[in-house]
């Protein structure tokens, strides 16, 4: 069964062949963004896969599609609810909190 460690927490799980890297995170309780549910309509659950990218599925053109609205895009960037686990893998959830305004400084 494959295992992916999230980064920067450091937890890691053990999970089903085929599970996606979201799905894994929800069984783990890590902490990951996905406001359209996991369907690749939004960009929320951007990762970076550190290592074993050669262990996921191939990216599709939807996927590719909606990255391009992620923030901090990379070579090994994934959307979590589109990338399954066939072997281990090491994912960085980016911290993109910081990166949004704080609308209530405005009138």
């Amino acid at each position: 069964m494959p295992k992916v460690r999230f980064e920067p927490s450091g937890v890691e799980v053990e999970t089903a062949e085929g599970t996606t890297i979201l799905d894994a995170a929800l069984e783990a309780d890590v902490e990951l963004d996905h406001n359209c549910g996991g369907n690749c309509a939004c960009s929320t659950c951007h990762v970076i896969v550190d290592s074993g990218i050669e262990s996921v599925n191939p990216i599709t053109e939807d996927e590719q599609d909606m990255l391009d609205e992620a923030i901090g895009l990379t070579e090994n960037s994934r959307l979590a609810c589109q990338c399954q686990l066939t072997k281990n893998v090491t994912v960085t959830i980016p911290d993109t909190s910081a990166q949004f305004a704080d609308f209530d400084d405005f009138d």
